[in-house]
């Protein structure tokens, strides 16, 4: 904290595909186990891990061939990555170059078994897989096990109603089941309680612009332990934070 310089942690030898270079990352994990960031290193279509330890300058495939987006861990066991060219989210278990359809892996669509471009997933204590179904405009929630998904915001069609999201990215998921969603195209993070069938608005809303109240394109969404929001704005090329009552 404090600090106004970073520290390149992964790649930084720029675009490519050699094991010490990224091409467009996603989505990072830390994998507190083997102290290491797990990266879905997407336009590579791959997903390596980096050993945090000083020295490192290469990462390993953990799996290939695979045109990942977003990445969630359940009990620093279980891997799950979102898959935009098959429409899935796959669960692996660290070293499994194979992994389980436990989302979607029915083609293309709007049904309640299939996705549109998933992006963003999180993974509850229970294994409950929530979904930013993209070019759905909706948020999805299989229970594990589960053959098919429920929406829990969105599902609406495109749009900037309260019951609308327009290609929704980030998300993440309390211990009450409230969803908070980065909602990209209306420049705004939602929140949308459990059974709720429209969302509000808590931060953002004000229009497209670099105000420390707006967005421009806001992707990535993280909490901290004190309840602070933190969002990517991506066109503003920055992030910000925010403290959520």
């Amino acid at each position: 904290m404090g600090d106004t310089n970073g520290q390149v942690v992964a790649g930084g030898n720029g675009q490519g595909n050699r094991l010490d270079q990224l091409n467009s990352p996603t989505d990072v994990l830390i994998d507190k186990e083997t102290d290491s960031l797990i990266i879905c290193d997407r336009d590579n279509r791959r997903v390596v891990r980096w050993s945090r330890r000083s020295g490192t300058t290469q990462g390993e495939i953990l799996i290939d061939n695979i045109r990942c987006w977003g990445l969630a861990m359940y009990d620093q066991r279980y891997l799950y990555i979102s898959d935009t060219a098959n429409d899935e989210v796959r669960r692996y278990q660290i070293g499994d170059k194979n992994g389980a359809i436990v989302a979607g892996g029915n083609g293309e669509g709007a049904d309640l078994n299939q996705f549109n471009d998933p992006r963003y997933i999180f993974v509850d204590q229970q294994q409950t897989v929530y979904v930013s179904d993209h070019r759905n405009h909706r948020v999805m929630k299989w229970n594990k096990g589960a053959k098919e998904g429920i929406v829990v915001a969105g599902g609406q069609g495109y749009g900037n109603a309260l019951t609308q999201l327009w290609y929704p990215y980030g998300l993440c998921v309390d211990m009450l089941d409230t969803i908070y969603v980065a909602d990209t195209w209306n420049d705004r993070v939602m929140r949308w309680p459990k059974g709720a069938k429209q969302g509000t608005v808590i931060v953002g809303g004000n229009g497209q612009g670099a105000g420390a109240n707006q967005f421009n394109y806001p992707v990535g969404l993280s909490f901290d332990r004190y309840g602070n929001l933190y969002v990517a704005d991506w066109d503003n090329h920055r992030v910000q934070r925010f403290s959520i009552e």
